[in-house]
């Protein structure tokens, strides 16, 4: 198997163009999976559906992280799928076993001090005003970054503190704003603003310094100068914003729907995640309060 493992490799070079690092991880799956099949004189042609679980098994024993794991079935896959076009094997059992689950992480998020500590960290010139309302947004409606540079004016309801999202597969859903936040998204739109678009024209809320329409990337690198500006140390982006806003709601005791609703989640699976992290801060709590949670028996 060593030359039509060479062969492969060939092949997703020259012909699939992939990078270095994809081939070396390629390279190295294989060559695992190689030796296991030598070792115990498996037929690799004639593979059976026990033969490649008691693979897997072999890996978990190995203490492979599932990433790992789900990477090796994966090189192997395409190798099969390789060997399948070349006529060199008639089917394969790799497609027939499911990958381990992926660990899941819990998202990082801000507590309100560190959150407040960004807010300070903005001047009172006119990109600081626009700065602040971009977390204050950011922290009031948890919107993705994304949907925050695609709203325009005449998407927000200053009255009603509403505003009209377009979200993932044009989906529209409305989100709200605070009392705070519309005092800041105020002074922004009629002051800081008019003085940013220099008699320009823009029909979205935020911009930059050009009095364009703001990126996902200059978002990114206004937060990263606020954190260097912040006591902060850990390592946050935008999206923490969004974490810290669904960890706070639910932890002030709003039903998980109606913060997947507020989001735009399509499944309320992926919602599920923040109840983990408001499941730690309440075994948290517990722990620094209950008089006998330090005790031992």
């Amino acid at each position: 198997m060593d030359e039509l493992i060479e062969k492969f490799l060939e092949h997703i070079e020259f012909e699939k163009k992939y990078s270095e690092n994809t081939i070396s991880s390629y390279r190295k799956d294989l060559e695992g999976f190689n030796e296991y099949v030598k070792n115990n004189h498996i037929n690799y042609k004639n593979m059976k559906y026990s033969d490649v679980t008691d693979y897997l098994i072999r890996l978990s024993g190995l203490k492979f992280k599932s990433t790992s794991i789900a990477r090796h079935l994966s090189s192997i896959r395409s190798f099969y799928d390789y060997l399948i076009r070349e006529n060199i094997v008639e089917s394969t059992p790799f497609k027939l076993v499911k990958g381990p689950k992926k660990e899941q992480k819990l998202p990082n998020y801000l507590q309100y001090e560190e959150f407040l500590d960004l807010v300070n960290a903005c001047d009172e010139t006119n990109l600081g005003i626009r700065n602040r309302m971009i977390l204050e947004l950011l922290f009031a409606t948890g919107i993705r970054v994304s949907e925050a540079v695609n709203i325009k004016i005449k998407d927000i309801n200053f009255k009603e503190r509403e505003i009209k999202i377009t979200g993932k597969g044009n989906k529209m859903r409305i989100v709200y704003f605070n009392c705070v936040c519309q005092s800041v998204m105020s002074n922004y739109v009629l002051n800081a603003r008019q003085d940013l678009l220099k008699g320009k024209t823009c029909e979205y809320l935020l911009i930059n310094h050009l009095g364009n329409q703001i990126t996902r990337r200059g978002i990114a690198d206004i937060l990263e100068k606020l954190i260097k500006k912040s006591a902060i140390k850990h390592k946050i982006s935008p999206h923490t914003l969004r974490h810290t806003f669904a960890t706070l709601l639910l932890n002030e005791g709003m039903d998980i729907r109606e913060v997947q609703e507020l989001l735009g989640h399509a499944n309320l699976s992926t919602t599920n995640i923040y109840t983990h992290v408001s499941n730690e801060e309440l075994r948290r709590v517990y722990l620094n309060s209950h008089p006998r949670a330090h005790k031992s028996e």
